[in-house]
């Protein structure tokens, strides 16, 4: 390891922010902003390290000569300035930092709704034009009102602590939140549908996956109270913008207030900046001097973290993926992720233990396999780029999930074997794959079934009476949606009883495809996973 690192700072970073790099006297730090094109790959071929905010775009290109570079740290967030995959491949860890604007991007939201409910941007425009119209904007008081919560993780929480301290009472759906953490946040967890019908006030905190993607559409819009508000200060296609021009013009909404948008810079002439009683902020959730400050120092001390103690807990990707034991383990931790990502369709509450057994030949792969199989758990809750093998634990203990890692003995029927099982209110339930080869993982038990099917492509789940005519239907009503069936294995206990499907279909399955599946005769439960 090297005496002294070299660092790069490539954009303007207060002189507070990298205070944990100055005081070691371990780093040399090179200030140089606006770098680009060879100018940027020329600096990065001789550092240890780059800090960059959002301004500097680390590229494929810029990477190709970067032979030394170990950590590229961003100082926020979002890393989508920055080629993860190309970083990845060249070994190169991607820090950032999450935490630094959780209170800002928190007091941002109840800004936002203070606004809208007592109509303070319209009142001061009003004014503005040299008005005195005190009856036009009658507001309404949050004491007593209910604020639900969609997700409730580091920013949420706090968004919560501040409606209880105005007298609000507070609910949250977060499928990855446990009973017993909700307690200690005071926040009551409830299913999303009810949480629709009974808030007065509903914030979004989820990320932008392809499960939260269009989350709040025309079903759920016209599912809240008459008169209730929406706050979105996550991330903008989460909503449905069109459907929420709707109800608002209709009047079922009283008001919207928004941070993100689902194409940014808003377009100058988009609806929404026309629409009724919308207050529109230009995604300023860390825009304070305190959290860029934060985030700074939150990068920095993960930068020196990394190169001094080789602590990746900040880490978005895998670092060091290009070693020798990584490339060797790789087939286990993509067959651990694809468990997890079947494993977290299955309970029906927040998990609250989750045991990752490995039966194998690899001595020391339980921990990245258990770290592998946590990460499908939580892609979903949190996008792909929140979670990776280094903070996938963290996270679900963050959660209020217990993670236990079992190493046991060979498998008699399967020499690669890993399972998770699951414990929640719901009950329990187990996930099992095995990989035969490099090139050949298979999911072999599903709760108390024996399967074999590839985890890949698009699964379905399908549970039903053992009774003729089930696959027929299936097999038909798939055909009938031109969707192909890739595999299709049906497991039963017993004559008569309970089966279980696994079906892998080429291409997506939509939402009314699903609930045709789900009103089949004699099909009692259906789930999917995309495994990609």
């Amino acid at each position: 390891m090297s005496d002294r690192f070299r660092i790069l700072i490539a954009d303007p970073i207060a002189p507070e922010g990298v205070e944990p790099l100055t005081r070691s006297g371990r780093f040399e730090l090179i200030e140089h902003s606006g770098l680009k094109g060879d100018a940027l790959a020329e600096a990065l071929s001789a550092v240890d390290g780059v800090i960059v905010r959002s301004g500097t775009r680390i590229t494929r290109d810029s990477l190709a000569r970067a032979a030394r570079l170990r950590v590229i740290g961003r100082a926020g967030v979002g890393v989508d300035n920055i080629d993860v995959n190309a970083a990845t491949e060249r070994g190169i860890a991607v820090l950032n930092a999450p935490s630094g604007n959780t209170i800002s991007a928190a007091e941002l939201a109840f800004a936002l709704l203070l606004a809208i409910v007592r109509r303070v941007p319209a009142a001061d425009a009003s004014m503005r034009r040299g008005e005195w119209d005190r009856k036009s904007f009658n507001g309404t008081e949050l004491y007593g009102k209910t604020l639900g919560l969609i997700g409730s993780g580091r920013i949420g929480s706090e968004v919560g602590k501040r409606a209880r301290a105005f007298g609000m009472s507070v609910l949250a759906y977060d499928p990855f939140l446990t009973e017993e953490r909700a307690a200690a946040l005071e926040i009551e967890l409830c299913t999303l549908d009810d949480l629709l019908a009974r808030a007065d006030v509903i914030s979004l905190h989820v990320p932008l996956t392809e499960a939260t993607a269009g989350m709040i559409g025309e079903r759920q819009l016209a599912a809240m109270k008459r008169g209730s508000y929406l706050v979105n200060a996550a991330r903008g296609g989460v909503v449905d913008e069109a459907a929420l021009q709707r109800a608002l013009e209709s009047g079922h909404l009283a008001g919207a207030a928004l941070d993100v948008f689902a194409i940014e810079p808003l377009p100058a002439d988009h609806p929404l900046r026309t629409a009724p009683n919308v207050v529109l902020t230009p995604h300023v959730g860390a825009a304070t001097a305190e959290a860029q400050a934060n985030v700074a120092i939150e990068i920095s001390e993960a930068v020196r973290a990394a190169l001094l103690e080789s602590d990746f807990s900040r880490a978005v990707n895998a670092p060091a993926l290009g070693g020798e034991e990584m490339r060797r383990i790789r087939p286990l931790l993509e067959l651990a992720e694809r468990l997890g990502l079947v494993a977290a369709t299955l309970p029906d509450a927040p998990i609250q233990r989750v045991e990752v057994r490995y039966a194998g030949v690899v001595d020391d792969a339980i921990r990245p396999v258990a770290s592998a199989a946590v990460m499908g758990l939580l892609r979903n809750v949190v996008g792909r780029a929140g979670v990776n093998l280094v903070n996938a634990i963290h996270l679900a203990e963050a959660r209020g999930m217990q993670v236990e890692r079992v190493r046991v003995g060979p498998d008699a029927v399967h020499p690669e074997l890993i399972e998770i099982r699951l414990r929640s209110a719901s009950g329990e339930s187990m996930v099992a794959g095995s990989l035969v080869s490099e090139h050949h993982p298979r999911l072999v038990r599903l709760n108390t079934f024996s399967i074999d099917v590839a985890p890949r492509g698009t699964l379905l789940i399908i549970c039903n009476r053992d009774v003729p005519g089930v696959i027929g239907r299936v097999g038909s009503l798939l055909g009938d949606a031109s969707v192909n069936i890739a595999e299709y294995h049906q497991a039963r206990l017993e004559a008569g009883g309970e089966a279980l499907a696994t079906v892998t279909v080429d291409g997506t399955i939509e939402a009314p495809l699903m609930q045709k599946l789900q009103q089949l005769p004699d099909v009692f439960d259906v789930r999917l996973v995309e495994l990609g």
